[in-house]
């Protein structure tokens, strides 16, 4: 009597999935300026873009720095849950677009969400696998200075930014990694050791 083997069929190989960044820190930390100098080092990360109901600032470009959307169209998407996460901050809406993320990371990629702190919570519960960074002024009077030099909004809406900082610096310690950014290029380089290894 003859036995021949059975071989199981090779399963296909799976890409390996990518990694998911969290970054946060109260407005105009300096944030979007690191992001930039960390994309320009490294290309192959990807930078999520997120929607926004805001108005465009000079110089910014839809799709580009963020979808700048009307109220009913940002209302749309929460309605039918192509968001990953959504919050609204200072009158305005933010949220970062489902599809894009998740399919740069399926195809490997780190992909970072440079987003609020409610926002960052958020995908703490959807991607509790994600890499949390926190960036902190050196103090608030630092924060306050940087916010008056960027000349993009007016003296109450800065007062709300601040306002706003003192409760989101107090939730540091939720995050993984938490990055003073009072001297630009040792910021850049922590951000570097905890995203490219």
């Amino acid at each position: 009597m003859n036995c021949t083997e059975t071989l199981a069929p090779q399963s296909p190989t799976l890409t390996p999935l990518g990694r998911l960044v969290v970054l946060t820190g109260p407005s105009g930390v300096g944030k979007g300026t690191l992001v930039k100098a960390l994309l320009a080092k490294h290309p192959p990360l990807h930078l999520s873009v997120s929607a926004t109901t805001r108005a465009p600032r000079p110089g910014e470009t839809h799709g580009k720095e963020y979808y700048f959307l009307d109220r009913p169209e940002f209302e749309t998407l929460i309605a039918t849950d192509q968001l990953l996460e959504w919050a609204e901050y200072a009158g305005n809406f933010y949220g970062t677009p489902r599809q894009a993320v998740e399919a740069e990371i399926a195809q490997g990629k780190t992909v970072i969400l440079e987003i609020e702190l409610v926002g960052a919570r958020a995908i703490r519960e959807t991607f509790p696998a994600a890499l949390r960074v926190f960036i902190l002024p050196p103090s608030l009077d630092e924060l306050e200075r940087r916010l008056r030099d960027r000349g993009t909004d007016a003296d109450p809406a800065i007062r709300r930014r601040l306002d706003h900082a003192q409760a989101e610096i107090a939730a540091r310690d939720e995050f993984d990694v938490q990055i003073i950014n009072d001297d630009f290029d040792r910021a850049l380089e922590q951000m570097e050791r905890v995203i490219i290894g």
